[in-house]
């Protein structure tokens, strides 16, 4: 892949629904395709990465170890919206996969002088506040009935006897119920977290 130092283009806009195509294009590893998702996206990556790093080399890595991946799954996102919230989310794990390298890579009574805890926790905490707020939004998108279950899966029931009896769902309905909920969420989920 050639050098990514291209302009950028505004990391709020996705790519509209006729560009679509752009996403099968670039699975396939078309080079222009491939150009103009790193002119678009480049500083997305870097912003990403440089919330968590603050060593310029780090942020090269991070954000070309995430191009490498995209190579790797472009043929995994399904829909062209998803595109940036993969890349930033893939930008934002390698930055803090360098970080844990980093952790281990160094004497342990030397750490603190080379890794603030406080940024690991605030890297941890983003990722795990986006984890979370894509998880509540694709159960609300869930049809009612399994809305209610995975609901009440979240909270950890008892068993499903009380499951059975706080939803007024047959017990043996809520293994079934509960597995297309799960396949549901994992499809919705994956494209955008793969």
């Amino acid at each position: 892949m050639p050098a990514l130092a291209y302009a950028v283009r505004p990391a709020t806009q996705a790519l509209s629904a006729p560009e679509g195509g752009l996403l099968s294009r670039l699975a396939a590893g078309d080079e222009p395709t491939w150009r103009e998702i790193v002119r678009r996206y480049e500083g997305l990556l870097r912003a990403s990465a440089r919330a968590i790093l603050r060593n310029d080399a780090d942020v090269d890595e991070a954000v070309q170890r995430t191009w490498v991946l995209l190579l790797n799954h472009a043929s995994r996102i399904n829909e062209a919206q998803c595109l940036p919230g993969w890349l930033s989310t893939t930008a934002r794990r390698e930055a803090l996969a360098i970080v844990r390298g980093q952790q281990r890579a160094i004497p342990s009574e030397d750490v603190v002088d080379h890794v603030s805890p406080d940024d690991r926790d605030l890297a941890t905490a983003m990722l795990e506040q986006e984890l979370t707020e894509a998880l509540h939004s694709a159960v609300e998108a869930l049809p009612e009935t399994q809305r209610r279950l995975v609901r009440a899966l979240l909270r950890e029931p008892a068993s499903y006897d009380a499951l059975s009896l706080e939803l007024g769902i047959p017990r043996g309905s809520l293994g079934p119920l509960r597995g297309r909920a799960v396949r549901t969420l994992r499809s919705r989920l994956e494209p955008c977290f793969a």
